[in-house]
């Protein structure tokens, strides 16, 4: 039994060595989401703007051209910084505010999920109703359309648009927060290397006009 204890105990020690694994595939993860969003925000920016500000159908946030700048530089300049690992720590902050922001002025009055479902503890009225609609929707589609051409790359579905994505996001960013870019496949990595070696070499000592 022990043997086996130190076996396990042995074999995570040995896991410790490929532990940058885990925040390099968190960045590779989050970098497309990021970069996608932040460009379609800044390829339709005075669209994006009316939506922060319009309180009807929009968000309704104040000082919208500020805060579509900044979710914009946010994003795409956190796309760019992930890529790298570099300031992970540091850019990890805005990006967890920016999905914050999401999650409670976009994706909340939805609930969890984003897909709608009909079944599930995170269920609404909302997403079953949806259901309710797309079944309505796939029976015109079997009746007068090529419904098997329709669905050939997928089954059709219906948005829920729930929390559920900027949640998950949210707390991969926690988790780079923590654990920043990663050893090795990050510039943060080698940046502190930089500093740690020159710390390592000891400070030339000032002498006076005598050399003393």
């Amino acid at each position: 039994m022990i043997d086996r204890i130190k076996k396990l105990q042995d074999a995570f020690n040995l896991s410790r060595k490929v532990d940058f694994v885990a925040p390099l595939l968190l960045r590779i993860y989050l970098v497309p989401i990021f970069w996608m969003a932040g460009s379609q925000k800044l390829g339709h920016f005075s669209d994006t703007v009316e939506w922060f500000g319009n309180s009807d159908w929009g968000l309704g946030l104040p000082f919208p051209l500020v805060m579509a700048s900044m979710a914009v530089a946010t994003e795409i300049g956190g796309a760019l910084l992930l890529t790298l690992g570099l300031a992970t720590r540091w850019i990890s902050i805005p990006l967890i505010f920016t999905m914050l922001v999401a999650a409670v002025s976009v994706h909340l009055k939805n609930g969890w999920l984003a897909i709608a479902s009909a079944s599930g503890p995170f269920a609404t009225e909302q997403s079953i109703g949806a259901i309710d609609r797309l079944d309505r929707a796939k029976s015109i589609l079997q009746e007068h359309g090529n419904y098997e051409w329709l669905t050939e790359n997928g089954p059709l579905v219906i948005l829920n648009n729930g929390v559920e994505f900027a949640a998950t996001y949210l707390i991969m960013l926690l988790a780079l927060l923590f654990l920043g870019g990663g050893r090795y496949v990050s510039a943060d990595y080698w940046v502190a290397r930089r500093f740690q070696y020159q710390s390592s070499f000891p400070r030339p000592t000032s002498f006076d006009a005598n050399g003393q």
